[in-house]
């Protein structure tokens, strides 16, 4: 796998959970605990295509 296209991989799962973010935080019964924990997934994506982006 080249890093060009980990990187398009790294994008395309950090939407998804931005997309599962959103819909979370619309849901009225939604687990604090869940959102937080997508949250932290979505950033650590973030910080690790910035990282793969700086090389």
């Amino acid at each position: 796998m080249t890093v060009a296209s980990h990187l398009q991989e790294l994008r395309r799962k950090h939407e998804t959970l931005s997309i599962e973010v959103e819909q979370a935080q619309r849901s009225p019964g939604s687990d604090d605990l869940k959102i937080a924990q997508l949250k932290k997934q979505k950033l650590r994506l973030k910080e690790e295509i910035t990282r793969l982006s700086q090389a």
